[in-house]
Formats: structure tokens, C-alpha cells, sequence
């Protein structure tokens, strides 16, 4: 099931479209009841966020982009809200970060699940599942593999996870590969939810801290991020928040957001 259907399908029908990427504006307890209908329902339905670090890679690669048209994108972020504020005059009902709102998910599901947890190191996922399993111990928790592997065990891994068929798949790769992953190699034959999480298994397993609550709070994790590794993500967020509302901007005094594409 594509992101539009899933949409039409749970009655949701409020977009708002950041830089050509539709999001769903809904409200966090909403966004939990959705992903638990289309588990119930046994819909494939293909998750990931959107960001301003992931909307700038959209923007500068169309393979991506074009993956993402397949998801079911939930809003990740002040940048998201920012772009929202600008274009629709409103931010985002909620803020559906990944890596509070996918634990909170798993931990509002009563009905018992099996969960594969996709990425990382072995040792945070194995971490990462630990924590989880304690957070939401009506669920199965189960590591299929790290996430560095050469494409020669692809099919290997492939095969592990329909063997396996859980209904939430959560591939932590990072940005573009764990989309590009999903949409290449996994359907309904595999599991009911793939979901693109990022770095929460790195977060889960302790390995990388999170912000402090207040921070959170006050939409400063971005600011912290960049405190603990800033030889990694000063281009991400220093360059990119700013590019990203800049194409914001274009797109608002554009036609058609794909004239954002013209900012390089």
C-alpha cells in the first residue's frame, strides 16, 4: 500500500506538501491508531519521517525522492513545522519524531507483535532491542542483522525476514539507504510496517544521548546533536536548516515547489 492510499484508507486526508514530499498532519494519538489499523488490517504500508536534512537530499537526489512518493511520511521536526508555518500558515498538529514517537507506538499496541530491528551495530541493536522489549513487553523483539553488510547477503537477509514476517520491520540505516533499502527490497511478503528510523536504535542502546527534556521541549535537540558531533553534522544542520528554508521560501513564491529544485 502506497502512502496514498494508506491516507485514504485510515480518512486522513490532510496533507500539507513540503518541497514536493505530501505529509500527513495528524495528531500523534491519531498517527498510533493508524499504524495499528493497517496492522491489523495486514495493509503493507511503507513509514519514514520527514526533516529538513532528509527534504534537502529529496531535493538534490530523485531517486529518493521519487521512494518517498511510497511512504507514508510523518512530520519530523521544528524545520517541517517551520515550512508548514510558511506555506499553510500552521505547523504540524504534532511532532512525530521517530524516536519518541516509534517506542511510544510499540508501547501503546496491545496486541502482541513481532518486531525485527534491522541496522545499527550489532551491539546497539541488541542493546536497542533490550530496551525496547522492557518498554513493551507484550511484543517480540528480534535483531535480524547489523546494518553493514555487502550486497552479497542481501538475499541472505531477505530471505531471514520473510522466514521471520513481522509485522513492524524497523530499519535503522540512515538516510537515503534504509528508504531506498525498504523500496527495493521488501513487500508485503516481508512484513506489515517497515519503518525508516534513523539513528533510534544508536539513541535506545545508550550509544549516542539524547538531548536533555528541556531541550527536547523547546525543539533544540538539532542544537545538541551538533554540541556532541559536530565534525559529523555541522554541514547538516549549520548549511542545510538554512537551504532548507530558503527552497521553503522559493516554493511559497513559486507555483509549483518544484521550482525549489533551481537552489542547489
Amino acid at each position: 500500500m502506497n502512502m496514498h492510499s494508506a491516507r485514504a484508507a485510515s480518512g486522513l486526508d490532510k496533507l500539507k506538501t513540503i518541497l514536493g514530499i505530501p505529509v500527513v498532519a495528524v495528531r500523534w494519538n491519531d498517527a498510533i491508531a493508524l499504524l495499528n489499523r493497517l496492522i491489523a488490517e495486514r495493509r503493507f504500508t511503507k513509514v519514514s519521517f520527514l526533516n529538513a536534512h532528509n527534504a534537502n537530499i529529496a531535493y538534490t537526489d530523485p531517486v529518493f525522492a521519487q521512494a518517498l512518493d511510497d511512504f507514508l511520511i510523518l512530520p519530523d521536526g521544528i524545520g517541517v513545522d517551520l515550512a508548514a508555518r510558511l506555506l499553510y500558515g500552521a505547523p504540524f498538529p504534532d511532532n512525530l519524531n521517530g524516536t519518541d514517537f516509534v517506542p511510544a507506538f510499540l508501547q501503546a499496541s496491545t496486541t502482541p507483535l513481532t518486531v525485527g530491528l534491522l541496522g545499527a551495530t550489532r551491539v546497539n541493536a541488541e542493546a536497542a532491542s533490550v530496551k525496547l522489549a522492557a518498554l513493551a513487553v507484550q511484543h517480540r523483539f528480534v535483531v535480524i542483522h547489523d546494518g553493514y553488510f555487502p550486497a552479497s547477503q542481501e538475499s541472505e537477509i531477505v530471505d531471514r525476514i520473510a522466514a521471520l514476517r513481522p509485522d513492524v520491520l524497523l530499519v535503522a540505516m540512515g538516510v537515503p539507504r534504509q528508504e531506498l533499502w525498504i523500496e527495493r527490497h521488501i513487500d508485503a511478503r516481508h512484513c506489515t510496517l517497515p519503518i525508516a528510523v534513523g539513528a533510534l536504535l544508536d539513541f535506545l542502546s545508550g550509544a549516542v544521548p539524547r538531548a536533555p527534556l528541556w531541550m527536547r521541549r523547546l525543539r533544540l535537540e538539532w542544537l545538541f546533536r551538533l554540541a556532541v558531533e559536530p565534525g559529523r553534522l555541522w554541514r547538516r544542520y549549520v548549511v542545510g536548516n538554512p537551504l532548507f528554508l530558503l527552497r521553503v521560501v522559493r516554493q511559497k513564491f513559486s507555483l509549483t515547489p518544484e521550482a525549489a529544485r533551481d537552489i542547489k
